[in-house]
């Protein structure tokens, strides 16, 4: 079956372009106009990927992110007017998995949207079993469950998260730059800002922070991010 996408926009003309993009591609779509609206399909169908934007009536894209984000880790693709960086960082703050400032191409929204979708998808039968458990200390990652514990408590991570961090774990000690993990999220030559990674690993580390984690990850100036010792606090 095709993968199922939610365009929630209040104007029914960038709605039309995106579902006619998207069906194109070989993908489903659903409608909202509002954020209410948003959240009720969301509760009720569960889309497999959310293309949300941020100023609308009623609700907003962030309180949508907000509400969805507190039940439901479906990846979400932001669209923006603002061309603000601090909207941006933020909404990718709140969870969400990249963005788009209008006016946008339906083609780069579309590979996109294909390129989240691609690392939501479950491991393939063909990926090495040894590389399905990955455990480092206190950090493991379920890369078939998309499930991360730190000391055996759940950590919940959007797909970007998820992949960030398994990028990271998957050679612990080793610096990974940016343009390489953006490699890693999008594939080369992707068009994604430096400060939407450095988002993504704040939001990871304060997620592990909640449940006490110390030296997840480790910042190398000029360079780009590493794994951390993954100790207990104090350990």
């Amino acid at each position: 079956m095709p993968r199922s996408i939610l365009v929630v926009d209040d104007d029914p003309h960038i709605r039309q372009l995106l579902v006619f993009a998207l069906g194109k591609a070989g993908l489903a779509t659903l409608e909202a106009g509002d954020g209410e609206e948003a959240v009720a399909l969301i509760t009720a169908l569960k889309p497999d990927l959310v293309i949300l934007d941020i100023n609308m009536p009623r609700m907003d894209g962030l309180e949508v992110c907000r509400r969805v984000r507190a039940t439901s880790s479906v990846p979400i693709l932001f669209l923006s007017s603002r061309d603000d960086e601090i909207d941006r960082v933020l909404g990718i703050e709140l969870g969400a998995d990249d963005y788009v400032v209008k006016p946008f191409s339906p083609r780069e929204v579309v590979a996109r949207t294909q390129a989240i979708l691609r690392r939501a998808s479950t491991a393939t039968p063909e990926e090495k079993p040894s590389t399905a458990i990955i455990t480092h200390n206190c950090l493991t990652l379920d890369c078939e469950s998309w499930r991360a514990t730190w000391d055996g408590q759940d950590v919940p991570l959007t797909v970007t998260e998820f992949t960030t961090l398994r990028t990271l774990a998957t050679r612990p000690g080793k610096v990974f730059s940016r343009d390489a993990i953006i490699d890693q999220l999008h594939g080369p030559g992707f068009a994604v800002t430096d400060r939407t990674i450095d988002s993504h690993i704040r939001n990871v580390r304060a997620k592990f922070a909640a449940v006490g984690a110390d030296g997840l990850i480790e910042t190398r100036a000029g360079i780009g991010y590493a794994l951390g010792p993954c100790t207990r606090a104090g350990g």
